[in-house]
């Protein structure tokens, strides 16, 4: 067994969250939340902005922590165990860009409802149930956007 951890965020920007679409030779497809694996040396916080600006090509400010996902897959050798810690983060801007190299070839900021229904996976559907809660919390409290809170 492999244990992986990963890290990655629910990018909100004017109430809107940002989604990857990725198509790997047609067998992996699908919208996904931005996450990646943290390297040598790296906190998870670090790890979860990187990943972001690099599959993204967003700029985003962490807000919270939000929690962690767990779920296994096979490759060839072996199974990984992987282990994903989320936060909720603010973006700065619409602007995105897939990352091409990581097979990602769309991405975009969607309204909740579309957001949770587009989502591949379910794990990643309870991450943005969760993230988009305190989000609302937030901004009902008028923190959502305060330099104060973060």
């Amino acid at each position: 067994m492999i244990e992986a951890t990963s890290c990655g965020g629910v990018v909100i920007f004017r109430g809107k969250i940002l989604l990857l679409y990725k198509n790997y030779k047609n067998k992996y497809e699908g919208w996904v939340l931005p996450k990646g694996t943290v390297e040598d040396g790296e906190d998870f916080k670090a790890t979860a902005i990187r990943e972001v600006k690099e599959e993204t090509g967003a700029t985003a400010t962490i807000i919270q922590y939000i929690g962690k996902s767990r779920y296994s897959f096979t490759v060839p050798e072996d199974t990984v165990e992987k282990e994903v810690h989320w936060y909720l983060m603010m973006g700065e801007s619409y602007y995105s860009k897939p990352q091409r190299e990581e097979f990602f070839v769309d991405s975009g900021f969607y309204k909740y409802h579309e957001a949770y229904h587009l989502l591949k996976f379910a794990n990643e559907k309870q991450i943005l149930e969760k993230a988009y809660g305190e989000y609302l919390d937030l901004k009902k409290s008028n923190l959502w956007g305060s330099r104060k809170y973060y």
